[in-house]
Formats: structure tokens, sequence, C-alpha cells
């Protein structure tokens, strides 16, 4: 009980990753008509999503001093964003395999209120907290997480949009619009001063968190948001007259999140086998598996909607190693949970 006790105490902001990474690989799986795996997953990450709200609300009650610190915290309070995206991820399930339009509607609602508050909360204490760790010590892949978060609102949006009579499907095309274009303005913010860290300071293998997977996974859901708003495009003018801009930054996102793999990949190797880091489970590697699925759902419907049919093979192999990659964190988090309940 102790444990538990502990456990709960120190729960990490960043579990939500494991809903998101599970959300996105059933979408993947449903786009594929592979229903059966996808319904079980989806079924999964229902159950998921309300063990962790509850799991979250225990801890607010029973630590809310840690919980406070670490909303505050610049490694930490990032992680915080998973809330969100976890949210308007399942959410995007609930459109596309149960067609329940209303309760995706509500997620999104909770999405957004979640979304304001996390935003001008971690970021204004950000600006304001007197004792601010120098950069290289305070950022992270994490940060990126704000911009999944910005960008799932978007997606949701979109696809809630395509179900809905005017005027909502006008104003949700709208908000998706906006969306999609904050969410790119903050990628380009957060990703100049990971970039710097990275080649300005000394990185370490510790330093590598999984959580920098994110550089693509961010670009990947905004390759996403940007073929559904393409789609969307017949059915809102002022999005027809934006076609051509759509397509350029959707190409331009899903370029920029295909130069990170193979960089990340790299530095994957380097930190696992020349520097021999242990590879032990760890809730933050869901926000490595989020990435993959994402890439794989992002870019088939970029093909889609741009018939791009010559890419058409990179789906399906990030899809599989999507697959591999959950089924991986999966069995390290059954691995956890029984060294706890122990």
């Amino acid at each position: 009980m102790a444990r538990l006790q502990a456990g709960l105490a120190e729960l990490s902001p960043a579990n939500f990753a494991m809903v998101m990474a599970t959300g996105v690989v059933s979408i993947g799986l449903r786009l594929r008509g592979l229903d059966g795996p996808a319904w079980a997953l989806f079924g999964l990450n229902s159950v998921a999503w309300f063990a962790l709200w509850g799991l979250t609300v225990l801890r607010l009650l029973r630590s809310p001093r840690r919980f406070g610190a670490d909303l505050l915290d610049h490694l930490r309070g990032p992680g915080f964003f998973t809330m969100v995206a976890a949210t308007a991820v399942l959410g995007s399930q609930l459109v596309l395999l149960v067609a329940s339009f209303r309760a995706a509607m509500a997620l999104l609602v909770l999405a957004v209120l979640l979304w304001v508050g996390l935003t001008y909360t971690i970021f204004a204490a950000f600006t304001i907290k007197e004792d601010k760790p120098p950069l290289d010590q305070g950022i992270s892949g994490s940060w990126l997480l704000a911009v999944v978060a910005t960008q799932s609102l978007a997606v949701l949006a979109a696809l809630i949009a395509a179900h809905f009579a005017q005027p909502w499907r006008l104003e949700l095309n709208f908000f998706a619009l906006s969306m999609w274009l904050w969410g790119g303005m903050l990628y380009i913010w957060m990703m100049s001063l990971i970039f710097y860290r990275y080649t300005f300071f000394h990185f370490s293998p510790g330093d590598l968190t999984p959580p920098y997977w994110i550089n693509m996974g961010a670009m990947a859901i905004s390759t996403l948001a940007g073929a559904r708003l393409i789609a969307n495009s017949h059915d809102a003018p002022f999005l027809q007259s934006l076609l051509p801009f759509l397509k350029g930054f959707t190409v331009f996102y899903w370029a920029t999140g295909t130069w990170w793999i193979p960089m990340l990949l790299v530095l994957g190797v380097w930190r696992y086998i020349y520097k021999r880091f242990p590879l032990r489970y760890d809730p933050q590697y869901w926000g490595a598996v989020f990435p993959l699925g994402m890439y794989a759902v992002g870019t088939r419907e970029m093909a889609g909607v741009m018939e791009l049919g010559f890419i058409g093979w990179l789906p399906t192999l990030f899809q599989g190693i999507a697959i591999v990659a959950w089924v991986a964190a999966f069995i390290g988090l059954l691995r956890r949970l029984r060294r706890y309940l122990r």
C-alpha cells in the first residue's frame, strides 16, 4: 500500500500519452479496415482515459503541493498537455469508430477548456516565476506537447465539422484552421529553442528523453490537421480560397516531420548502443509511440487528399512500427504494474 501511495504522489502528468498513443494506433487500424483490433484498442483506451483521470483527481486531492509543483515545473509542467491531446484523440475515435458526434463534441469542449486553462497557467507561471532554470536544464521535447495539444483540437474540430450542419460546420472549420495556424507558429517558437539547446549546450544520453520524438510527432499531427482541412474545403468558402496555402503548409509540416526521423534514429543509436544507456520502461516512452502512429495516419490522409500515391508505402511501414512499439510499451507497463501490486 505504501508503494502505491508513493507511486500516486509521483504520478507523471505525462501518463496520458498512453491514451494518445493507443488512440492513434487504433485510428490507423480503423482506416485500414481492421475494425476488430481498432475496437479492442478503443475499449482499452476508454478505460485508460477514465482510470488516469481518476488517478489524477486522487493525486490532486492527496498531494496538492506536489501536483502544483509539477504544474509549474519547466520540465514536468508541459506533460499536462497530454491531458488535452488524449481527450481530443479519444474524441476522434468516437467520430471514426462510433460515429457518436455529440459525445465527441462534449470531449472537444472539455479539451478546449483544458487547453485554455493549462496554456495560460503554465506559460504565465513560467514567465513570472522568479527562479528559472537555464535553457539547457529547462527545455526538452516535452514542450512540444503544447503544439500536439493545439493540433489535436484542430483535428477533432475538423472531423466533427464534416458531420454537423451549417452554421456549426463553418464555425468548427474556422476554429480548426485557427488552431492549425497557431500550432504551427508555436512549433516554430519552441523548436528554435530546442534546436539551439541541441547544438550549443552539452548533451548527455540522459538528456535524450523519449519525448524528443515529439519533435516529429508535432509535425505529424499538424500534417493530419492540414489534410482534414483540405478535405473539408468544399464545405467552407474561406478554406477553398486558402487551398493552395493549406496544401503547401501541409507538405511543409510533413517534410519537416520526415526530416526528423533519421536524426532521431541516429541519436537513438548514439544513446542506447554507443553510450549504452539502459532501456527500461518509462511512461515517457508512450511519447515516442504516439509520433510513429501519428506519422502513419497523417501521411496516409495527406497522400489521399492530395493524390500522392507514390508515398503510399510509408503509412503501411510506420503503422507496423507503431504497433510493435505500442506492444513493447504495453508489456513494459504491465511489468511495472506487477511490481507495484506485489
